[in-house]
């Protein structure tokens, strides 16, 4: 395989000449950053801890959980890739089936949604990019769904999140 000449690497963000230590590990066995009846969220590298160059969370559903409908993000892309079990990916199009291995990338403005619908529990990360402070939105967002479809809304677009439901009713 060729490559060409002439590679554009982004510019330097880092000017030093000898590096430095500044990497962070997570173990495997660290509990979830949030826990509920219908799966958990562990934080691997937020928004802040990578100075937001990306969001990335492991999510573990489980069995017929609901994940999230149809919607699109006005400034990150988003990615999940499978990691065990099952997962319903809607690519903006249709309804495909992921298992361990897959990956779906949803550029920016993207339509997508997920659900788990086996009786069995999932895993899966999401990665955002760039990245956003999206713990708010998951450690709020079942008790504000709880509040009504006004607030819900609105805290939806607080996190670049459009849901499909709140602008045309009726569209899946």
């Amino acid at each position: 395989m060729s490559y060409p000449e002439d590679l554009i690497y982004p510019a330097p963000r880092y000017h030093g000449d000898k590096g430095e230590v500044n990497a962070s590990f997570r173990p495997a066995d660290t509990p979830p950053d949030i826990s509920s009846p219908g799966g958990s969220t562990h934080y691997l590298a937020t928004n802040e801890s990578t100075g937001g160059e990306f969001g990335l969370y492991k999510v573990e559903l489980g069995a017929r959980s609901a994940g999230a409908k149809t919607h699109f993000h006005k400034a990150m892309s988003e990615s999940f890739y499978v990691l065990s079990g099952e997962l319903e990916l809607y690519n903006g199009e249709k309804w495909v089936t992921g298992r361990a291995g897959d990956f779906l990338y949803v550029p920016v403005g993207g339509l997508h949604a997920f659900k788990n619908v086996t009786d069995e529990p999932m895993s899966m990360l999401m990665l955002f990019s760039p990245g956003a402070p999206r713990e708010e939105y998951f450690e709020r967002v079942a008790a504000v769904s709880q509040r009504g479809s006004e607030e819900l809304k609105e805290f939806r677009i607080r996190h670049d999140s459009y849901f499909v439901e709140d602008f045309d009713a009726g569209t899946e």
